[in-house]
């Protein structure tokens, strides 16, 4: 039912494990293979150089951790997207798509308040419109705690999920990925905390009837 190949469009590190960290220790499992892609890198005045490499170090240990088969980062300006011309980060997307030819994809939530969040969501989508080389059969929204929650859900659309996977199994392995991120973990109750992430995965799993899941909305199924 699932393809062989998953690609996870992460605008930062640790955005890939906050939405989608159980589902990719899942299908890695599974024997798919999965595909990480972090979109920014931090540069001065914003970013410490030392401390962006430390995430970068972290992303790859982590992924490594739940089974990542390749973890590939862009060097787009982090929280400055809106700096970078729509078509340029398009063109990089479809490479990066045509490199991979995933069957399925998750990409982020067009409504977070962040904007590179909002950026990457709609160059996905140019990316994965379905006149290219590449057949995407399933493309999937996720949710990042401390961006979908705190946008203005009254003037934009809510993040309102149709399809969860079951990650009562994996639910540990998203936690312990998720402390490799020394750097981007924090302390309860901010959201991204590690009570917060399991907080949400019980609330989602409570849902479906299972101790714990992740959420996501699909735009489009496509079957070949």
């Amino acid at each position: 039912m699932l393809g062989d190949k998953i690609l996870v469009i992460a605008p930062h590190p640790d955005d890939e494990i906050l939405g989608v960290g159980g589902t990719i220790a899942k299908f890695a499992f599974e024997g798919k293979d999965i595909y990480v892609l972090i979109c920014t890198k931090g540069y001065p005045p914003d970013f410490d150089m030392e401390l962006v490499e430390v995430g970068r170090e972290e992303a790859k240990k982590a992924h490594q951790f739940l089974g990542v088969k390749e973890t590939i980062f862009l060097d787009f300006p982090a929280a400055n997207l809106d700096k970078v011309s729509h078509k340029e980060i398009n063109n990089k997307l479809v490479e990066i798509l045509e490199y991979i030819k995933p069957n399925m994809v998750f990409i982020p939530f067009g409504g977070d308040l962040h904007i590179d969040h909002q950026k990457i969501f709609h160059s996905s989508l140019v990316a994965l419109r379905p006149i290219n080389s590449f057949k995407v059969e399933k493309i999937y929204i996720y949710e990042t705690l401390s961006e979908t929650n705190w946008n203005a859900p009254y003037l934009i659309s809510n993040f309102i999920p149709n399809v969860y996977v079951d990650i009562s199994e994996y639910l540990d392995k998203k936690e312990e990925a998720m402390k490799i991120y020394k750097s981007q973990l924090k302390e309860f109750p901010h959201e991204r905390s590690l009570e917060s992430i399991k907080a949400l995965a019980m609330l989602r799993g409570s849902t479906i009837g299972v101790k714990a899941a992740e959420a996501f909305i699909l735009i489009r199924e496509v079957i070949y």
